[in-house]
């Protein structure tokens, strides 16, 4: 077997980042996916996303940037203007074939050229069509375009992250896409379960805004609980003291207190054995209210510590702690090594020109993610694709 979903074949009409992640995923799982491009643009808009860029045997940059290839391997690419009747007959010839449509167009948008799920579910009963928008198909915002910042300014996620006094905060990347990306392959495999079942497909509908503010989590519990607006705390945790980076002699180091034992252990190792049974300190929800206070306390006993000293005694201590690592630092590190996290793969129509991609995270006993197919060049499988369809289509 290739994987789990071996023999279901995925039409990606999806870009940027969103669907692309879902259907790496999809791929890296054993599904056949083929990436429809648009030839009169270039293809997905993140080939141009760069630099940097994979480059030639020339030196000259491809159309592989970074970006692109971090979601889009184990796909097939097919150029196809999907704004001619002949792109959309070939468009609806693929969907025929296939068990999933993906798509994240404005909603409505693939109406004109009969590729919405309305009319793709009518004529293929089942199929599995899923739709990613900024809002969702529905609601007085489903007209408005969706970009991952602009979903996590409005779900609430930004207002939650920085330093308190500092501007609201994104996050490093963007988790907003990823977030719906995975949420959109759990909807899609649930759809999947159903229709072997029952022979249904169904219409699967995710938002960028949706998705994030299902993963607001404990915080948004929390809101929804107290009715208590939550400040921004920089690298604080809401419920949890002490619970955040600190400032070494040498760089910055976390520390995760998870309970009060836990916390008295650490007190004990600043050389503060008191305040593990001081009213102020003994008891987290102690130190939520005095939260302020006790930090200002530790801080100054850490920042003589150099990191690797830290680590390695409140580990001995069975305290939760480690250090903050540089990308560089993350992916030289042995765990990295040991866990399989990174992958080379090679283009064919690049031989010669490895390409390194952040691997799945999945560890499968019986059906394994593979990587079959690196990243591809835009149109790259055109003629392949549509050989294949003609083919069957004379059958």
């Amino acid at each position: 077997m290739t994987g789990a979903l071996e023999g279901i074949t995925v039409l990606d009409l999806s870009r940027i980042l969103a669907g692309p992640t879902c259907t790496q995923l999809l791929g890296d799982l054993g599904a056949d996916v083929i990436k429809i491009e648009n030839p009169v643009t270039g293809g997905d808009d993140t080939r141009s996303w760069g630099p940097p860029f994979v480059t030639d045997a020339d030196g000259n940059p491809t159309d592989l940037s970074a970006y692109f290839m971090c979601a889009n391997r184990n796909k097939r690419s097919v150029a196809v203007d999907i704004a001619s009747p002949e792109g959309q007959a070939t468009v609806m010839a693929l969907a025929e074939k296939a068990d999933v449509v993906i798509e994240n167009f404005k909603p409505g948008g693939l109406a004109k050229y009969g590729l919405d799920h309305a009319t793709m579910c009518g004529r293929f009963p089942g199929l599995v069509y899923c739709s990613i928008s900024g809002f969702g198909q529905t609601g007085p915002n489903a007209s408005k375009p969706g970009y991952d910042l602009m979903a996590q300014g409005f779900g609430g996620i930004m207002s939650l992250t920085g330093e308190p006094d500092g501007q609201p905060m994104k996050v490093g990347v963007g988790i907003a896409d990823v977030m719906c990306g995975m949420y959109a392959t759990v909807g899609i495999l649930a759809a999947l379960r159903h229709r072997d079942k029952t022979g249904e497909g169904q219409h699967v509908d995710l938002s960028l805004v949706d998705s994030q503010i299902a993963w607001l989590i404990n915080e948004g519990v929390n809101y929804l609980t107290s009715g208590e607006e939550p400040a921004r705390r920089g690298n604080g945790h809401p419920n949890i003291v002490p619970y955040q980076v600190f400032a070494a002699a040498d760089g910055h180091v976390i520390i995760a207190v998870g309970n009060d034992s836990q916390f008295r252990r650490f007190a004990e190792y600043l050389g503060m054995a008191g305040l593990g049974d001081h009213p102020h300190y003994a008891t987290n929800p102690a130190r939520l209210k005095y939260r302020q206070e006790l930090i200002g306390i530790i801080e100054p006993l850490l920042a003589a510590k150099p990191i690797d000293m830290i680590i390695r005694d409140l580990e001995a201590l069975r305290i939760p702690v480690g250090p903050v690592n540089t990308l560089a630092r993350v992916f030289a590190s042995d765990q990295v090594e040991a866990r399989d996290i990174t992958v080379l793969m090679e283009n064919e129509k690049l031989p010669g020109r490895d390409i390194r991609l952040i691997g799945n995270p999945l560890k499968l006993s019986k059906t394994p993610v593979t990587y079959r197919r690196a990243p591809p060049r835009f149109g790259q499988d055109t003629e392949e694709v549509l050989t294949s369809l003609n083919h069957k289509m004379i059958k």
